[in-house]
């Protein structure tokens, strides 16, 4: 079992700035490979579907986006568990949809939110591989939260 990380919370200055891109020089290494499984272990003893690394006090662009049914998201479709370091949406769908959304950093309290239906977002691998994938109703909701956390923004302030 990895190291479960303390969760920054709202009003942490953490949580307000915008992430710096992992190196070249950091993929495949040791570190990023434990805050990966870390965030994972984090997430998963918190019943979260995403994480991302500035919640954990790293202000790195790594999230890992892992909808699958759990107490907090009865409903939510089982996926794997992705990790996206340096992702980038670069297309939405004029559509958008509004969903529940609630937070790690922001514990009790969920709002209104309003997403894309569908995203396509330009991520690399944890060994720096480059991946294009669409996603499509709860996880493209998950992409674009733990993006916003990598822009130091907040689903509440999207309520």
């Amino acid at each position: 079992m990895s190291t479960i990380l303390p969760v920054a919370q709202r009003g942490e200055a953490i949580l307000k700035l915008i992430a710096s891109p992992v190196a070249e020089t950091e993929f495949s290494s040791t570190w990023l490979l434990e805050l990966s499984k870390a965030m994972h272990s984090t997430m998963r003893e918190r019943n979260g579907v995403g994480i991302a690394a500035p919640q954990v006090y790293v202000s790195k662009r790594v999230i890992i986006v892992a909808s699958r049914p759990n107490p907090r998201y009865p409903d939510a479709p089982e996926m794997d568990a992705i990790v996206m370091v340096n992702p980038e949406i670069i297309q939405k769908s004029v559509q958008t949809v509004l969903g529940e959304e609630g937070c790690l950093s922001v514990p009790n309290e969920r709002g209104e939110v309003a997403r894309a239906e569908q995203i396509t977002v330009k991520y690399q691998t944890l060994n720096s591989d480059e991946i294009t994938q669409t996603f499509q109703g709860f996880p493209a909701r998950i992409v674009q939260h733990e993006v916003d956390h990598l822009d130091g923004v907040l689903f509440v302030e999207r309520v």
